[in-house]
């Protein structure tokens, strides 16, 4: 292809992206608001919604991403604008249901209204997924010698998507009409259709170098299968309330064949990035909603909208990975990137976890070091993955991702939430011991049981003193737990400090050329 076709179909992979973000954006913000109104939702039919246009991303970045080079990329992105398009009709058909009815026949109508959002948003998460499991390799593909530059630039797409889903809802925070506020996905959906439908899309670089499907497979290998079919059956189980053992005997024959078939452990430092992407995902996306959280209160008082928080760091996103993610790494190695970035989000993390009652100049100054200091994991990550791991093509690459995802949603946000709700208790407990003795609950978690304060029991405390503790125990949850959360990048500097000695005793760090490689 020509230096202009191959812009095109950059910039089209672009366009897609901004459509999963601003689907995703649009939803959450919507599932706090006029969902919740519209269609009679408690917090746990809203927590499954929202879950709904979640999981599902997960799931068929990483399935899909078994079969895309056999069906082509170009029938993958017909299959995502299809999903877009069902899901928009299905949400139209949704506000139809409940919009206009009264009375005794409105719990009926928002019930047929919510079954309908429900399984459009799983649509609209399959859509999701495919676009991650098609645009990864394309641009791997396309420009194989800066792989990790270009991802970069491609992944600051996502956080467009978020600013301008951000702006959009921000200007139509007072419109009735959900329908245009998620409606206007449609408007990136047909972009990219039409940027992308007349172009050819390239055969993988695995294929172009002859590299057979098992061979790609043997890449992953049985580790890569263990976690990719482990967290696939597992979220699985949890949406649809399996019991623990079907999980473990489905895991079990899933992981036993594919070890069979494939004959291979897969490749070493693939095994490495996919236990760092677990801590990685977490760090990136888990804290995300926290930060949000912790300047809502002063956004508020300010007299500004919340959501002008998500815009701000999204737009740091989006300038770094556009504007410096090629400088930096013709400057330093994928690895040194990733140490850089682990630092600075270590230190704005612990910057944070020090901001409780400061003004929210001092919050935004600390949330600016830690948007810095993420910018660059995921998609240097996935550029470190197609740079070292070439033969696993579009498969090692998209589990990588689909990994990360699965792991915020099953390991990452519960571990999140646990320590949140630890910190809180222990700072309950040495503040006043009556009211401890009094809120608090016994709760159970993958790592064991835990006291935890319940929020039905706590409404309850009417003293002054009292609820003095429990503001300061609920205070110290959210910021304390911040400064327990930088464990995670703070592992993650370690290993790529480890992988840097690594590649320096072997000469250096150095790109997998393919055709050396097979």
């Amino acid at each position: 292809m020509t230096e202009k076709s191959d812009k095109l179909l950059f910039w089209g992979c672009y366009v897609a992206l901004i459509t999963t973000s601003y689907a995703f954006i649009s939803r959450v913000i919507l599932c706090g608001g006029q969902f919740k109104t519209d269609f009679g939702l408690d917090a746990i039919r809203t927590g499954e919604l929202i879950g709904a246009g979640i999981w599902p991303f997960g799931i068929s970045i990483i399935l899909f991403s078994f079969i895309i080079d056999r069906v082509g990329y170009k029938l993958a992105m017909l299959f995502s604008f299809a999903c877009y398009v069902i899901y928009a009709a299905m949400a139209f058909m949704a506000h139809g249901a409940v919009h206009g009815v009264t009375g005794d026949a409105l719990p009926a109508a928002q019930e047929r209204g919510y079954s309908l959002l429900y399984w459009g948003s799983i649509i609209l998460g399959l859509g999701n997924g495919t676009v991650e499991a098609y645009i990864n390799p394309i641009v791997a593909t396309v420009f194989k010698t800066e792989k990790t530059k270009w991802l970069n630039i491609l992944h600051a797409g996502w956080p467009t998507g978020l600013v301008a889903g951000g702006i959009v809802m921000i200007a139509l925070s007072d419109n009735t009409d959900w329908r245009l506020n998620l409606g206007i996905i449609l408007v990136p959906a047909v972009a990219f259709l039409v940027m992308l439908i007349g172009r050819t899309f390239p055969r993988s670089e695995r294929e172009q170098a002859g590299v057979g499907y098992m061979e790609m497979l043997k890449e992953l290998g049985a580790f890569g299968g263990l976690v990719g079919f482990g967290l696939v059956i597992s979220q699985l189980g949890q949406v649809f309330a399996w019991p623990h053992t079907a999980t473990w005997i489905l895991t079990g024959l899933a992981v036993g064949a594919f070890a069979f078939l494939t004959r291979s452990f897969g490749r070493p430092i693939l095994a490495v990035l996919i236990l760092i992407m677990m801590p990685l995902a977490t760090t990136e996306l888990g804290t995300d909603g926290w930060i949000t959280a912790l300047m809502e209160a002063p956004m508020k008082a300010a007299g500004h909208n919340a959501a002008w928080v998500l815009v701000y760091t999204s737009a740091i996103m989006v300038v770094l990975r556009t504007v410096a993610a090629g400088p930096i790494v013709s400057r330093m190695s994928p690895l040194g990137m990733l140490a850089l970035s682990a630092v600075l989000a270590i230190a704005g993390l612990l910057a944070l976890s020090q901001t409780a009652g400061s003004s929210m100049l001092a919050i935004f100054a600390a949330a600016t070091l830690y948007g810095i200091g993420k910018s660059f994991f995921w998609p240097t990550m996935l550029g470190v993955a197609a740079e070292q791991c070439p033969k696993g093509g579009a498969l090692t690459l998209n589990t990588l991702g689909g990994i990360g995802m699965l792991a915020v949603g099953i390991l990452g946000a519960p571990f999140i939430g646990y320590l949140q709700e630890s910190t809180a208790t222990k700072e309950l407990a040495a503040a006043n011991q009556a009211v401890y003795a009094k809120v608090t609950i016994e709760k159970s978690y993958l790592l064991g049981d835990y006291r935890a304060i319940d929020p039905a029991k706590a409404e309850q405390v009417t003293d002054a003193d009292g609820k003095a503790a429990l503001a300061k125990a609920g205070e110290a949850g959210q910021f304390g737990a911040l400064a327990r959360i930088a464990m995670f990048p703070g592992l993650m500097l370690v290993t790529y400090l480890g992988m840097m000695l690594y590649y320096r005793s072997r000469g250096g760090y150095k790109p997998v050329a393919l055709d050396a490689a097979h």
